[in-house]
């Protein structure tokens, strides 16, 4: 019996991440949950919730920004799991400071989880995926990796550069056969942060003025199935009254 194909989401939280696992599941690939070990029981609910719904999922608890648990991960789910086909970055280290008081501690540290940690994930599935010449990349982006905002500097910084490398990883990879995307999602996404802290959010719902996560993963599932004759690169994902 051949082995399940895998889709590594790095990011699975209990919003975007977790829609997007639930989604690939659902496709008949296992999803192999990642997050911080701090995360792990919420991680592993995760995962009963898929497998409780039917399908397949295992939880992998580590740091996105250390190598050499990007690495561990990688191989344990490539000998354990199954081939990946699918890796998802979705970390999302959205703070807001002015500028003058914008730390080099959080500058860096939004940089490592924005961006380093995207780069970390692109190498290892890169590694695994060239030499079965097939495979998807998909990158989370923000508003902020097309234009920088007063107060973003640190996640606007982050972002671009994730931009960046998700294009540069294209161009390289797409010939190989292996899909890379990036997608920005540009507008509120209804996820327990904006539940506690933004107004109206029943109101946005009804409306269709929030970007729900179901809905962000079924396209995420259709880069991913989209036939290599007209492959997307980059997608941009809003709310139909969102201003842009």
């Amino acid at each position: 019996m051949s082995p399940t194909p895998a889709c590594v989401v790095i990011g699975a939280g209990d919003d975007t991440g977790g829609a997007i696992a639930r989604a690939f599941a659902a496709e008949g690939m296992t999803a192999c949950l990642v997050r911080r070990p701090r995360h792990a029981e919420k991680l592993e609910a995760l995962a009963d919730s898929i497998r409780a719904n039917g399908g397949q999922a295992r939880a992998f608890p580590a740091d996105a920004r250390d190598e050499d648990d990007m690495q561990r991960v990688f191989s344990e789910i490539e000998a354990e799991v199954g081939p990946i086909e699918v890796a998802i970055f979705n970390i999302g280290a959205n703070v807001r400071f002015g500028i003058s008081e914008t730390t080099a501690r959080v500058y860096r540290k939004v940089w490592e989880m924005g961006a380093f940690a995207g780069f970390l994930m692109g190498r290892e599935a890169a590694r695994v995926m060239q030499p079965r010449g097939r495979g998807t990349i998909i990158f989370t982006g923000a508003t902020a990796s097309i234009r920088g905002g007063a107060g973003f500097s640190a996640f606007s910084g982050a972002k671009h550069a994730l931009r960046a490398l998700a294009q540069s990883m294209a161009r390289e990879l797409g010939p190989q056969n292996i899909h890379v995307a990036h997608v920005v999602i540009d507008g509120a996404i209804d996820s327990n942060f904006i539940r506690e802290n933004v107004p109206g959010v029943d109101d946005m719902r009804k409306g269709d003025t929030i970007l729900n996560p179901d809905a962000i993963a079924a396209n995420y599932v259709m880069l991913h199935n989209q036939p290599r004759c007209a492959w997307t690169h980059e997608l941009d994902l809003r709310p139909w009254k969102e201003k842009w």
